[in-house]
Parts: C-alpha cells; structure tokens; sequence
C-alpha cells in the first residue's frame, strides 16, 4: 500500500498545484491551455519519439502479446463508445470516452508500478504496451473524434479532412519519426537528442500541473454518468478484458501476462484532458482523470494483494 501511495501523492500534488494557481488567478484558463498545447505539441510527441525510437523493432515484436493486448482494448473500446452513444453522447464525446476506458497511464503510473512488481521485464512490456495504445487505440480514437467534429459532410470530403488533420497531429508524428528511427536503427545526435530528453520529461508534470487548473471550477454534476463509466471501464472492465484474452495465449511468458495485467489495471494517461480539450470535453476528462487515479490506489493494491508474483 505504502509503495502505491509513494508513486500516486506526487500525482496529486502537482494536480493540487494546478488547481491552486488556478484559484488565486495565477494562471488564467486559456493560460492553462497554452501549457496543454505545449505538452501536446511538444512534450508528449518528444516522448514517443524517445520511447520508440531507443528501441528495436524485433525487441517489441511479440505477436502473442500485441494480439492478445490490443484485442482486449479494442472490445473495451467498442463497449465505451456503444454505451455512450445509447445514452446520447455525440460521437466525439463517445470516442473520447472510450479511449480513456481502454488506454492506461503506462509511462507514469503503470511503468513505476509494474518495474516495482517484476523488476526489468516492466520496460519490455511499457514498450509493447504503447506500442499498441499509440499506434491503434489513440489514432482510433482521434479519427472517430474528428469524423464527428465534421458530421454533416460528405464521406470523402469527411475523410480527406479526417486525414489531413491526422496527418498534422504531433503525437502522430512522433510516432511515425520514433518508428522511423527505430526500424533504420537510427540514433539521434547527441545534443538533438538531449532536447527531446529534456522535452519528454517536461510531458508528465506540465500535463498534471494543466489538469489541476482544468478542475477549478468544475461542476461535476451533469457529467457524474460519463465520469463513472469510463472510471470503470479504466479499472475494472480493461484488466477483465486483458486478463481473458491473456488466457487465450497460454504459450506467453507469465511474466508478460503479470505485467500486462497491471499495466491495464492503471488509470488513463494523464495528458487524457489535453486530448479532449481540442473537442471542448477537457472538463469531464479530466475530472475522470482524477477519479480513477484516486480509486486505482485502492483497485491496484488489491491486484498486486493477489498476484502470485513477490515484489522485485
């Protein structure tokens, strides 16, 4: 409990500091949205080019596991975005939810906890795990959004727009260059690469500091469904979901199978509000944010209770 506690306060600090600039007018809200900008345009694609790029392709290739994880987070997805839209959500509200019900915080909660359970293996399955959140479960879900930003046009017009704006989002050119790197077994120089470092590091905390100043102000009342569901969804339906699918590969390596399991057990990823903010759904985002990453302290210390797996 203590070491799960020592890994999410921080979180919750630097979302209190955000919160508390907002409050005393430190920042005002289209300042805090500048910063959120930054991260997305700047901070989160710098860490995917990081992240994939200091990797082989063959070192991430594990078929079994890819399948496997990226099945069950397609079944939590299409059961996020059938629910929300029963209960009237539009399609971009609906896609945004569900990708926060089947995408994990894998860089700052779920990698901490997972390398605390199992040591080394933690980076492998962090690489595999993003591997399939940025190239199949986020571009799915930013090409439903953005279909539904353009409802009322005609299917080519739709999708040459989808693919245009697809085609400038920076977190997907930051994977399309970190693949890049990775598979021309590619380095960066040494001082472009320190500024990606530099830039990488800067994504977790800014983005944390914006969802504080997102939460000031909210009112959670009429958006108390919508939060609820895709908190579930996060942290109960999604490692449900992975854990049948793990059970289907029974060749993968048990190690692989304990680290998925937790990896799909952590909340969504912080910068979740900043990809909500360019479809005005920053708010509910980020108040989902924070509900799931308060329960998963108690969600994730009961997996870790039941694991037959030591602490490394």
């Amino acid at each position: 409990m203590l070491d799960i506690l020592a890994i999410t306060t921080p979180i919750f600090i630097l979302i209190g500091l955000g919160f508390l600039s907002a409050r005393a007018g430190l920042l005002s809200r289209e300042q805090f949205r500048g910063i959120g900008t930054f991260v997305i345009s700047f901070a989160l694609p710098a860490l995917l080019i990081k992240a994939l790029g200091e990797r082989s392709i063959g070192e991430v290739l594990n078929a079994g596991y890819l399948l496997a994880y990226g099945l069950a987070s397609l079944a939590v997805f299409a059961g996020g975005f059938a629910l929300s839209r029963l209960r009237g959500d539009n399609l971009q509200g609906a896609a945004i939810s569900a990708m926060g019900m089947s995408v994990s915080n894998s860089g700052f909660i779920g990698y901490p906890v997972v390398a605390m359970v199992l040591g080394t293996p933690a980076a492998l399955a962090m690489a595999l795990g993003m591997l399939v959140e940025n190239l199949l479960m986020i571009p799915l879900a930013l090409a439903l959004a953005e279909a539904g930003r353009q409802h009322g046009a005609r299917p080519r017009e739709m999708l040459a727009q989808t693919a245009r704006r697809l085609a400038k989002n920076p977190m997907l050119v930051g994977i399309v260059v970190g693949l890049a790197l990775s598979l021309l077994e590619l380095r960066l120089p040494p001082i472009l690469l320190r500024s990606v470092e530099l830039l990488a590091q800067a994504s977790a905390p800014a983005a944390l500091f914006v969802i504080g100043g997102s939460l000031y102000g909210l009112r959670p009342g009429g958006m108390l469904a919508e939060v609820g569901q895709v908190a579930l969804g996060k942290l109960v339906l999604h490692p449900l979901a992975v854990f049948a699918a793990f059970a289907l590969v029974p060749s993968m390596d048990p190690t692989l199978k304990v680290a998925g399991l937790l990896f799909a057990s952590a909340p969504m990823m912080s910068v979740y509000p900043l990809l909500g903010q360019p479809f005005g759904l920053e708010q509910r985002c980020a108040a989902a944010l924070v509900t799931a990453t308060a329960l998963s302290f108690l969600t994730m210390s009961l997996l870790l209770g039941v694991l037959p797996h030591p602490l490394a």
